[in-house]
């Protein structure tokens, strides 16, 4: 049992002064008031925040410029790199992360691994492999699927090998060499297929989608969250309200693209259809504001010069700039996300939780660069920095 004393504590529920004491033998927030117990750790002029919540990663990803060349690579390969984005990520203060799409069993073993305590990193909650139409976006990390049956079953296989959540393909999309990025991809007759093999299980489904068709047929298919939804409309958006649907903008993914660009070895092509989607992607946000869109916080960590370990920090600041106040951005990145990947004890600083807590110099509701001064990381009730 330890106490973090003379903090401010900062969440959802919003700003209060009071120690924050910790069960660390169970990994859970024991109180949040004038109570201490076991040893004192002062924070006095300091703020403790909940660990954040990244719901877009790709873990088999670094970064590099160019993702054509992941596929000369061996599986083996891409768990040792896997293994140091874990790193990477829970030492920036995100102590859980939604793996949407790696090749295999790699992001379902990443999970099991850090479940274990076979390697250091944040709760991982996994894909498995996407499914996509054949030749369809990211097909070459992907499971290919066809018509409703063939995707009913790519999804089960998804389930077979513990995804927490099944994620498809559609609409075309960046990184891929001839994709068209708001093209349809898989049908909305094929994705309601998919979400109805995830839903007799209880688990949720994501769906990559740019264009407006590929949105509103997630949409209507009933998928769980439309991530990136870059050429969102006003009917998209409003389809996304009436579903009960997520927005996982990930706007750290094409921003990093467009500023990069070729000269930093990113294909012209992609580099190209970024340019295009970040243009449109502005008048997006303005639809999923006006129609009170539910979004949570996710960035396509892993996709060029989106670094793990650094995208969540970047993410949050672009979140601001296109619209939300640093308090909403905090909400989206702990309560939101938690309630998108369903689970119930994990974004506040409350008695109950676990204690995945982050110790920052400034406030975030009211800063979002405060995440860039993460003095102390704490998962499940450990500390790692």
């Amino acid at each position: 049992m330890f106490t973090l004393t003379g903090g401010r504590v900062v969440d959802a529920d919003g700003s209060r002064d009071a120690n924050v004491v910790v069960d660390d033998s169970a990994g859970r927030i024991e109180s949040v008031g004038d109570d201490v117990e076991g040893e004192t750790r002062d924070i006095s002029g300091k703020i403790v925040a909940p660990g954040l919540i990244d719901a877009h990663v790709h873990l088999m990803m670094d970064g590099r410029p160019d993702v054509a060349s992941y596929q000369r690579e061996s599986v083996e390969r891409a768990c040792f790199r896997a293994t140091a984005s874990l790193r990477q990520t829970l030492e920036a203060g995100v102590t859980t992360v939604r793996d949407l799409g790696s090749s295999g069993n790699l992001a379902t073993s990443a999970k099991a691994a850090v479940a274990d305590g076979d390697v250091p990193g944040p709760r991982v909650l996994a894909a498995g492999e996407n499914v996509v139409m054949t030749g369809g976006h990211g097909h070459w990390f992907g499971r290919e699927a066809d018509g409703p049956d063939e995707v009913r079953k790519a999804a089960r296989e998804q389930l077979k090998r513990g995804a927490d959540v099944v994620k498809c393909m559609a609409t075309g999309g960046v990184l891929t060499e001839g994709a068209v990025t708001g093209a349809p991809e898989l049908t909305e007759e094929e994705m309601r297929a998919l979400v109805e093999a995830a839903s007799a299980k209880g688990i949720p489904t994501a769906a990559h989608a740019h264009g407006e068709r590929g949105i509103k047929n997630a949409a209507r298919a009933g998928i769980s969250s439309i991530e990136h939804g870059m050429f969102m409309d006003e009917e998209a958006a409003s389809l996304l309200v009436e579903h009960d649907t997520f927005w996982v903008p990930t706007a750290s993914a094409v921003r990093e693209i467009v500023e990069h660009g070729t000269e930093a070895g990113i294909p012209a092509e992609a580099v190209a259809k970024a340019d295009d989607a970040a243009e449109r992607f502005e008048v997006a946000w303005e639809h999923a504001l006006d129609a009170g869109v539910k979004i949570a916080m996710g960035t396509d960590a892993g996709t060029p010069f989106n670094d793990h370990g650094q995208n969540a920090l970047r993410e949050m600041e672009l979140m601001v700039e296109y619209g939300l106040s640093p308090a909403e951005t905090l909400e989206a990145a702990t309560v939101s996300a938690a309630d998108l990947l369903g689970l119930d004890d994990v974004g506040k600083v409350s008695a109950g939780y676990v204690a995945d807590l982050v110790v920052l110099d400034a406030d975030p509701t009211e800063d979002a660069t405060a995440w860039r001064t993460a003095e102390q990381v704490y998962r499940a009730g450990s500390k790692v920095v």
